[in-house]
């Protein structure tokens, strides 16, 4: 799939309307729809979001009199705002604070970020929501926090502030905070899925409950939004902005970000309050702290470090520690042993209890204090183990003697580094330490033999090291005992080692130049070149050496001087933005800026333009400046670059964190050159252009969301039917709930099985939302028991979020893919000539021209088309870069990405053309954008059940699913034909398509059941499923002739004719005895993999899902053995049937005579006995002889007579 631009008209300002449709209804309009704007503070620009319409203040309409009423409120409050000056809300700006649950409602109360798990606390809140769409039988769990939300106006002196009468009036007039929360993902990716999340939020109104409020016109007004949490993360964005609904911010100040960070360094103490574990937190700083110390670097991995810490305190055992980027900061002193084991192998002069080197990664920090090395990990409980956290500081390289602790701030491979340099008895040898979820090993490089022996002289030490984890080379600085310093290459695969440059002994002459390439016959100063360190963008390749002298080099071998630093100021540290921005620092404390891509090198402290700025933020009594104050630090936030800086105004002495406006003091510096003229009889003076165009725009740059792979959420708060639509802490306890289960969604997204509609949320409300009316009409009918209103459109995923016009900060690129932008440059009214003059198109190629540096031009390659607008002005470059199908290997999703970067630049701009904005005056002409090639994340291959029925059907005839059906997992026939079809789809944009590249299917697992499944070694992998196994064990077959190339296994597509159930002999599923009267059944664990046969592609898919199979047939000997016991039994029924129709007759005739003579004997018997009886009675007289004559026997004739007679 390509990655293509959409057309849009070029505009400053774009209207994006986000379909807030629910699942199965996306393209329909609906109902009446309010809208949402937001504004970027860099580009000046609007976006805006549309929902289901709703009154500003409540949800339910009020009636015709009250409406024109509502009205004039909003005219007069409007009138009433715009009476007030700009310059009294200039500096207001929102403040954001974390809040415990109980903490709720308490104006400015402020948390520390202690808990990272959810919590139990709106189980019992969601039971009994009766008249709502969720289903009270599911867990609803909650964040333990909220971000409390308000903005403040400094100047105040009143008792009701300004901030706190126009929050009052915003809301009247419809305002809400829009908050937008971005996650960055773990380094681990092998532990977490890399994804790029946001979540768009709406911050709730609320009443302050302070002691003192004690009517509503009383308290003060907060916006209240949960604070959600998100496994494998711990460093979040926080981006406030309003709806552009009451103008009583000026955009210029309407979009700010926070960082909300969690903290692994604090625990609960007796009380239940928050200490830290790393050392004691000092009650306040004090001056002392700051007159003897210098500057000195921060350093972190970058974007991943959730708390900075900052040492250098002199002969203090100490830190400044900040989970906010140092919106607001804590002093601590270390519980650490400060042992001093100095020895002869040790050579360190003097002890000291100064912090000297100070290093923050994602989940540990280092610390050197004189030879010893320090870490302590924290207790992340979204990123590993609890068990994991450090209870103390643990020392490191215990028998070693450390002298240096370098940074390494791009981390690689799924773990982050760190570089211990050393002296004394392993002088030349430097130890790695790797860490990977909070564990922490080193290993000291090279094994067995030093980097002094491949160096000449007999003695070396280095001075500097950088590490490249994606190429596993080592980079150092090394000096050799004749003070000769060479820049050396060390592998760690390979083991080997390579001189890459001899750095010269003086700075070379260089004078009228801006830069001087280094080729061995340039002339030298007498001024010794002093190298004091060494900085790689892994983005653009280049590589700095750095000391009284600057070096540049794009290829580790060919160096650049540049001539525009001095020789006399030494830098000390240097800092990179990875936008094309750099800083130096010198040991003067000045600052000097340079722009990757040019050789020009500017100091911006102190200059002309610094003292123009001071001087203006003097005169607006600005509390961030004073004239005593010194630098403590400086480090880059999204692009912008911020220093620390402590004042020492007297009573007044703090540590201030402030912006450092490069471009606005670049602007102030520049020359404004100027000719005077005469026209009639005056004189006329013309200013001159400086930036060789007017304007410059940006034209059909691809969508943000989806270049920069992000997947973005919409969670607003339900709505409330109280009159002026304030929230209370029982609405706020189900947002949170609600927010809690959207997330909680988007985590377990990830079923074999595509579902019918490819969305996350679509489960949760697939049976309510036929309902959503007849809640909607409760509500507005105040109806509810709850007195609230849940919109199932106003949970869900955007696929479609545009803001601005603005480039992406960066773009993913699959196998193949490619993207454009147009450049659209205005120049200035001499840069063309006529147009009939033949030479107007040569003028303007040489007054305007855009270049394209691509860092790997072996991996992309870029193309440039020139249009030319004579009659307007104006030049169009349409810009596209293509990836070359060669430098990624297949991986998995948002694993192992080859770091690139574009740079486009306007010659001739650079330093030279500036813009204002609302926030700052940006650098035009100069656009640095990071690209990442390989598999981008947020797409998953996914079994599509459905269509593989429906096709079963069409080829085999018929589909017979099992008895007890389960319509999350359909059975197939063993005899049918299997072809299963799957889904490529797309996270972040909502695409959905077959997948129509080569993969190869194993058997990996089985089971008689699906509790029983076992997973299969690759020995038995290989023998269920290769065509090449002889001990007759295989599963299936097909008909498919491409194989691997180690002809193990078969190469299947959608093209492919399917596959045939055999279940061999010596197969698992061989001979399945049936447990009831249905056929027996089996259940496969079936692994797809395109992985070295797809190239198609950079992503390796790999697909594990369950396939039921019903019908098994029996072995052949059971099968036997049951038929001739079957026939068996059979035959013998049938026997006996014949031998009992044939015998029946016969049977039934002795039968009935039996039964004749029975009842005959039977009836003698009877017969006598009561003949005998009656004779007694009727012969009174009888002689004695015949009474004891004996009765005569039935055979004798006179018996026969008898019984004949009878």
């Amino acid at each position: 799939m390509e990655t293509r631009a959409p057309h849009r008209r070029a505009s400053r300002k774009v209207e994006v309307q986000a379909a807030i449709l629910g699942a199965g209804q996306r393209g329909r309009t609906g109902a009446a729809k309010q809208r949402l704007t937001g504004f970027n503070q860099v580009t000046g620009s609007s976006y805006m979001v549309f929902w289901p319409a709703m009154s500003p203040v409540s949800p339910v309409w009020p009636r015709k009199p009250n409406l024109c009423a509502f009205w004039v409120l909003r005219l007069v409050l409007l009138l009433s705002l715009k009476s007030r000056t700009e310059g009294t809300l200039q500096n207001c700006h929102w403040l954001v604070v974390l809040n415990k649950f109980e903490n709720v409602g308490f104006h400015l109360s402020k948390d520390r970020f202690l808990e990272h798990q959810p919590v139990d606390t709106v189980s019992e809140v969601f039971s009994k929501l009766v008249d709502s769409p969720v289903d009270p039988q599911e867990k609803y769990l909650s964040f333990p926090y909220y971000l409390q939300i308000n903005f403040t106006c400094p100047g105040e002196v009143r008792v009701y502030s300004d901030s706190e009468v126009l929050a009052r009036k915003g809301h009247l007039l419809g305002m809400k905070p829009m908050i937008q929360i971005d996650y960055i993902h773990s380094v681990n990716f092998y532990r977490w899925k890399p994804e790029n999340l946001q979540i768009l939020l709406e911050a709730a109104p609320m009443l302050s409950r302070a002691g003192d409020c004690h009517a509503e016109a009383m308290c003060i007004l907060n916006w209240y939004t949960p604070m959600p949490l998100k496994n494998g993360s711990v460093v979040a964005s926080v981006e406030v902005y309003t709806n552009g609904i009451g103008p009583f911010i000026p955009r210029k100040r309407c979009c700010f970000w926070f960082f909300v960070n969690m903290n692994g360094f604090l625990r609960k103490d007796a009380s239940g309050a928050p200490v830290f574990t790393v050392g004691y937190e000092s009650l306040s700083l004090k001056p002392s702290h700051f007159r003897l110390s210098k500057s000195r670097p921060l350093w972190y991995t970058m974007d991943h470090t959730p708390v900075f810490i900052l040492g250098g305190f002199d002969n203090e055992k100490a830190i400044l520690l900040s989970d906010s980027n140092f919106h607001d900061f804590v002093l601590l002193e270390l519980s650490i042993d400060s042992c001093w084991v100095g020895s002869y192998y040790c050579p360190i002069l003097g002890f000291s209890a100064t912090i000297h080197d100070a290093i923050a990664t994602e989940s540990t920090l280092f610390i050197r204090q004189n030879q010893l090395v320090y870490y302590f990990t924290g207790t992340y409980t979204t990123l590993f183990d609890k068990s994991r956290g450090s209870r103390g500081w643990v020392r490191v390289l215990s028998s070693e003697c450390i002298k240096k602790l370098c940074p390494v701030f791009v981390g690689g491979n799924g773990s982050e580094y760190i570089l211990a340099l050393t002296t004394g008895k392993n002088e030349g040898y430097i130890h790695i330490g790797t860490i990977t979820d909070g564990l922490v090993s080193f290993q000291m490089v090279p094994d067995g033999w030093s980097i002094c022996e491949k160096l000449p002289g007999l003695n070396c030490t280095i001075e500097w090291a950088v590490y490249i984890a994606d190429e596993r080379n080592l980079l150092l600085l090394v000096k050799t005992d004749s003070v000769q310093f060479y820049l050396v290459n060390f592998n760690l695969e390979l083991k080997t080692l390579h001189i890459l440059y001899k750095i010269p002994e003086f700075i070379p002459e260089a004078q009228n130049l801006d830069f001087l390439v280094l080729l061995g016959t340039e002339t030298y100063t007498d001024t010794p070149m002093i190298p004091q360190g060494l900085y790689f963008n892994t983005l653009n390749n280049v590589l700095y050496i750095w000391g009284n002298f600057i070096l540049q080099s794009y290829n580790r071998e060919h160096f650049i001087f540049l001539a525009d630093f001095p020789k006399e100021s030494t830098i000390k540290y240097m800092l990179n933005s990875y936008k094309g921005h750099i800083t130096f620092v010198t040991e003067d404390e000045e600052i000097w800026y340079f722009l990757e891509g040019g050789y020009d090198v500017y100091r911006i402290v102190p200059s002309q333009g610094w003292n123009t700025y001071f001087n203006l933020q003097k005169l607006e009594k600005s509390p961030l400046y004073s004239n005593d104050e010194t630098l403590v630090s400086l480090f880059y936030e999204k692009n912008h670059l911020y220093e620390l800086v402590y004042l020492f105004d007297n009573g007044k002495e703090r540590l201030v964190r402030r912006f450092l406006p490069v471009g606005k003091l670049m602007e102030y510096d520049l020359p404004k050159p100027f000719k005077i003229g005469s026209q009639r009889e005056n004189k006329i003076i013309s200013f001159e252009y400086i930036c060789p165009f007017k304007e410059i725009h940006l034209l059909d740059v691809p969508q943000k969301q989806h270049v920069e792979r992000k997947e973005s959420y919409l969670a607003l708060p339900p709505l409330v039917s109280e009159s002026s639509g304030f929230h209370n802490n029982y609405t706020l306890a189900v947002y949170q709930g609600l927010v809690y289960y959207l997330l909680w969604l988007h985590a377990k997204y990830n079923k074999p099985y595509a579902d019918p509609v490819h969305d996350p949320t679509w489960r949760w409300w697939q049976h309510k939302i036929v309902y959503k009316d007849y809640y909607f009409y409760l509500f507005s009918n105040r109806l509810t028991a709850e007195g609230m209103y849940i919109n199932m459109n106003a949970y869900q995923k955007l696929y479609n979020l545009s803001s601005d016009y603005s480039m992406a900060d960066f773009v993913f690129l699959d196998k193949g893919n490619w993207f454009s932008i147009t450049a659209a440059l205005l120049s200035h009214q001499d840069t063309f000539t006529s147009a009939d003059s033949p030479g107007a198109g040569l003028e303007v190629d040489r007054k305007l021209a855009v270049s394209v540096i691509l860092a790997d031009p072996e991996c992309l390659s870029s193309s440039v088309t020139q249009e030319i607008h004579l009659n307007r002005n104006l030049l169009l470059f349409k810009i596209k870069i293509t990836d070359k199908r060669k430098c990624s290997e297949q991986g998995i999703t948002g694993r192992n990405l080859k770091k690139t970067s574009m740079l486009i630049k306007v010659l001739g701009a650079s330093g030279k053309c500036f813009q204002a904005t609302t926030l700052d005056t940006i650098i035009r002409g100069f656009l640095m954008t990071k690209i990442f090639i390989g598999c981008p994340p947020g797409k998953r291959l996914a079994f599509d059940v459905s269509y593989t029925v429906m096709h079963s059907q069409k080829i085999n005839k018929h589909y017979l699913d099992c008895v007890v059906k389960d319509p999350e997992m359909p059975c197939f026939l063993f005899r049918d034909l299997f072809q299963p079809f799957f889904l490529v789809q797309d996270l972040v944009t909502g695409d959905s398509g077959s997948f129509l590249g080569s993969y190869v299917l194993k058997v990996v697992g089985g089971g008689r059941t699906e509790e029983t499944i076992k997973d299969y070694t690759e020995e038995e992998i290989f023998r269920y499923n290769s065509p090449l196994d002889t001990t007759k064990s295989l599963i299936w077959k097909t008909k498919a002739e491409r194989t691997t190339s180690d002809n193990k296994f078969y190469i299947m597509s959608h093209k492919s004719p399917g596959i045939e159930w055999l279940c061999s002999e010596n197969s698992p599923c061989y001979d399945i005895i049936p447990t009831d009267i249905f056929p027996p059944e089996f259940f496969f664990k079936l692994l797809v993999s395109n992985r070295g046969v797809d190239d198609s592609t950079y992503c390796d898919y790999q697909l594990t899902f369950i396939v039921h199979i019903h019908g098994l047939p029996l072995s052949s000997k059971r099968s036997s053995f049951t038929f001739v016991v079957s026939s068996t039994i059979f035959l013998g029924l049938v026997v006996l049937y014949i031998l009992f129709c044939l015998l029946w007759p016969h049977i039934s005739r002795a039968w009935a005579s039996l039964r004749w003579r029975i009842n005959n004997i039977m009836a003698s018997e009877s017969y006598f006995t009561y003949a005998t009886s009656t004779a007694g009675f009727s012969l009174q007289s009888h002689s004695s002889e015949e009474s004891f004559k004996g009765p005569p026997r039935v055979d004798s004739k006179e018996g026969n007579v008898q019984a004949k007679k009878a």
